[in-house]
């Protein structure tokens, strides 16, 4: 720290620097609160500043920072049910994505378990619950009254604009409920981030899946290993070629089916592929242009994207027409897996097209540094472009276009920070100027007027 206030250590960084010290802090283990300005600067006035949002290491979307082949998990934990017979609910949140789960547990065994498999970055637990659940490894108490099964609901309702929670499948689960509403609240309230991307609530039913114990996750070698995860069953089975799908086998191998039809037709549809390699290998090759969607949306949705995750998703969309193409015409024993797949992979050409007609082809990491819409595109933009690029000679042409029309040989248009754009003659002239020049300011030996296509042309040239 450089410096301190009432014993707190601070220091100031740059701006441009910023997200360089961000990471640092994340990786430490800290919160970010960002403040942002709120009011316009003015001579003699503190400028007013308020906290926009808290970056927490669960919400950090600085894909730097992220392992794009793992979830980045928030977790809430409440202990509902009764004294008899408890039950554990469980929600996991990755804001990076946008996926939302609700599970509930019968014993805090299972539920350990669960989180080992899951990893989360941050878990929250119910303030009142502390000394039943603070056993958990690195869990943060957060405010009772979030968790509370009405305001949970509430919460959830009100995030998801519906009247009832049922259709997503998790009617009567009170515990795993009251969990994700207070994991939402955490999100909204105490971190301010915008959650407009978390659409839906999925249930993970822990009867579908072989549950499998810390102690076995680790001794089998699953996804983590001491020495490297090259030889661990992830390693050697991970041939993905999206990031998207790497979260996905991470998953299928942590949580694997019990459903003995559904196993086998995953595998049927697997081997159909492996008997067509001219197909598997077409099917790779549009996979692998095909970007992280799930977190280039996010961050979109959230504000905090720019021009290269546009291009990003541009260059994603194009595949989705040749990939769904190819994947209808292969061969498969098991049509319905197939047909649920497709139905799934939706097309978006008018997105397409606009992206393609409004982005330049190679758009700059920072969206102040503009040139990121191609010209032609928009007339108005082109203008303003025009007038950032052209200010001075257009100002210059019309100068000499008053002159010519005034018959004033020593108007001048000039510029200040108090007035803008004016139109100056002398005093010996003045009474020469036409009807239509509005009287601005006037000087011991000169007059000063404007005209509404003075001021017309110094909005374009100043707003450019």
């Amino acid at each position: 720290a450089l410096t301190k206030r009432n014993d707190i250590p601070m220091c100031g960084v740059p701006h441009h620097a910023a997200q360089g010290y961000i990471a640092k802090l994340i990786k430490a283990n800290k919160r970010v609160a960002i403040a942002e300005q709120t009011t316009e600067p003015q001579p003699g006035k503190i400028v007013e500043r308020e906290i926009a949002q808290i970056i927490s290491a669960s919400t950090v979307d600085d894909l730097s920072l992220l392992d794009d082949t793992r979830h980045n998990y928030l977790a809430a934990v409440f202990l509902g049910g009764t004294t008899k017979k408890p039950c554990l609910g469980l929600a996991c949140a990755d804001h990076t994505t946008g996926e939302f789960t609700v599970s509930e547990f019968a014993d805090q065994q299972q539920l350990e378990d669960e989180l080992t498999r899951l990893s989360p970055s941050e878990l929250l637990i119910p303030e009142d619950q502390a000394k039943e659940l603070g056993g958990l490894p690195n869990s943060l108490p957060y405010d009772s009254y979030a968790f509370l099964s009405d305001q949970a609901l509430n919460t959830l309702k009100d995030q998801f604009k519906v009247q009832s929670l049922d259709g997503f499948g998790c009617s009567g689960m009170t515990a795993a409920l009251s969990a994700a509403g207070g994991a939402l609240h955490y999100l909204t309230f105490q971190l301010r981030r915008n959650c407009d991307h978390l659409k839906a609530l999925s249930v993970r039913n822990v009867a579908d899946f072989v549950l499998i114990d810390s102690a076995s996750q680790l001794n089998l070698d699953l996804v983590d290993s001491r020495s490297g995860k090259q030889h661990t069953l992830l390693g050697v089975l991970d041939r993905t070629s999206t990031p998207m799908g790497a979260r996905k086998l991470r998953d299928w191998i942590l949580h694997p089916l019990r459903d003995l039809s559904e196993l086998t037709a995953r595998l049927d549809l697997v081997d159909s592929l492996l008997s067509e390699p001219y197909l598997l290998t077409k099917l790779r090759d549009s996979l692998k242009k095909i970007r992280d969607i799930e977190r280039t949306t996010g961050r979109l949705s959230q504000g905090s994207g720019n021009a290269r995750d546009l291009k990003s998703l541009q260059v994603s969309l194009e595949r989705i027409p040749d990939l769904k193409a190819d994947l209808s015409s292969l061969p498969s024993a098991d049509s319905d897996l197939k047909s649920q797949i497709l139905d799934l992979v939706q097309e978006f050409p008018g997105l397409v097209e606009t992206l393609q007609n409004a982005l330049v082809d190679e758009p700059p990491a920072q969206l102040r540094d503009g040139g990121i819409i191609r010209d032609g595109h928009s007339e108005a933009l082109d203008e303003l472009r025009d007038a950032s690029r052209s200010g001075k000679q257009w100002i210059a042409e019309m100068q000499a276009s008053e002159r010519a029309r005034t018959g004033i040989d020593t108007l001048k248009i000039k510029f200040n920070n108090v007035f803008g754009y004016f139109i100056e003659i002398t005093k010996a002239k003045a009474d020469q100027a036409p009807d239509d020049y509005q009287r601005k300011q006037t000087m011991a030996n000169a007059e000063r007027f404007i005209t509404p296509e003075l001021k017309e042309v110094e909005g374009k040239v100043l707003g450019a």
